[in-house]
């Protein structure tokens, strides 16, 4: 399977096509929107979600709500370019008195973008490197997670810190059965007395015209053993898994189980215990190694965190450089948020549903749904054997 996506923050639309999908899945819509609507959540958003109401719209490969075996193509569209089409407009000649902008964002693809793309108006890189492009990314990710629900396979998120605060840890299996009350947060935070003083926070940094950044984490249930290979690297199920959440606008970093902690710890302590039970197959007594052993998920839920940096755009701005005559200058503002992290915890559970479900297709193939459940089942079989 693979993806692509285009379009820009005020364009028109943003678009994808997903390419591999098996035949006979039925896709609903609306949970895709459903997925489109919580990224749009969240203490301490911007003005832009005010604006737009993200749904979906398919122009192929689905028919009667279920995929066809050729490429889904899919389109969100930006609601606000009708404020923007002097500015944006894809087609006809570039109004005379439009005014470029020279003046780089610090912590922005701005400035790097324009140079390596020879472009003199930094909203030819801004509009493209925007964290609008995750609207599509989600929809991908829906698409997955609506794959990977037919093998008993679920995806959830939670905020784990937001600024310094940060919240008491739940376990993956807490995690499943609270997380009604997770969802319901403003964000989406299980620590309710948390989630008060990072909302404190945030009113603190918007007053100061300031951001906040955070970490999030990510936790998949239901994977069978042998997902991803230990054989070469690029098939590695956890370096592809940080290389997806690292894609993500803001995210500097990311841990899977114990992540940095471990590096600390004695490996007698690290280690997770292998035992066997009848019925149950193989487990591990504990869960340090996050669900992936030598590049394969072990059969043990699967968590990663990513640390998110605040958001770069800020109503106080920061200093830069005007490119027009290289004098100092204070950076541009553009709309932003003050804290996205709920948000970034949603386009996360995405870009790993994606991965989960195509290294779900590599190993068990089939062109079909049925033919895929098919070889799934026979794989059951011979591991209940072992």
């Amino acid at each position: 399977m693979r993806y692509l996506t285009a379009g820009e923050s005020h364009g028109p639309a943003l678009c994808a096509i997903i390419e591999g999908l098996p035949a006979n899945l039925f896709l609903d819509t609306e949970k895709v929107n459903g997925d489109l609507a919580r990224r749009q959540q969240g203490y301490g958003r911007g003005g832009r979600m005010k604006i737009e109401k993200d749904c979906v719209e398919v122009f192929s490969g689905l028919r009667f709500g279920r995929t066809l075996g050729s490429p889904l193509a899919l389109r969100i569209v930006n609601r606000d370019f009708d404020n923007w089409r002097g500015k944006m407009d894809p087609v006809g000649t570039c109004p005379s008195d439009l005014e470029a902008v020279t003046r780089p964002r610090p912590g922005h693809a701005d400035l790097t973008g324009a140079l390596k793309f020879n472009l003199a108006d930094v909203r030819d890189v801004l509009e493209r490197a925007s964290a609008r492009e995750t609207a599509t990314r989600v929809a991908v990710g829906a698409v997955a997670k609506a794959l990977l629900a037919v093998f008993g396979i679920q995806v959830y998120s939670q905020v784990a810190a937001v600024g310094e605060i940060a919240a008491k840890a739940l376990p993956a299996q807490e995690l499943v059965s609270r997380y009604g009350e997770i969802e319901a947060s403003a964000l989406r935070c299980g620590d309710k007395e948390a989630e008060v003083a990072m909302m404190a926070a945030i009113d603190e940094a918007k007053a100061a015209g300031d951001s906040l950044g955070g970490i999030f984490e990510v936790a998949v249930l239901g994977l069978p053993p042998g997902l991803g290979s230990y054989t070469h690297w690029e098939k590695k199920l956890d370096g592809r898994l940080a290389a997806a959440l690292m894609s993500i606008q803001a995210i500097k970093g990311v841990e899977v189980g114990g992540g940095f902690a471990l590096a600390a710890l004695p490996g007698s302590v690290v280690h997770d215990q292998i035992a066997f039970q009848e019925g149950r197959g193989y487990f591990r007594l504990t869960n340090r190694a996050g669900g992936i052993e030598g590049g394969m998920t072990n059969g043990e839920p699967v968590v990663l965190r990513a640390a998110m940096k605040p958001i770069p755009t800020l109503y106080k701005p920061l200093k830069s450089v005007e490119m027009a005559d290289h004098l100092p200058f204070e950076a541009a503002v553009e709309r932003s948020d003050v804290c996205a992290v709920p948000a970034a915890a949603v386009v996360g559970e995405a870009v790993v549903a994606w991965e989960i479900a195509l290294a779900l297709r590599e190993k068990f193939g089939g062109d079909s749904l049925e033919e895929m459940q098919a070889n799934l089942t026979n794989y059951l079989k011979l591991l209940a054997g072992r």
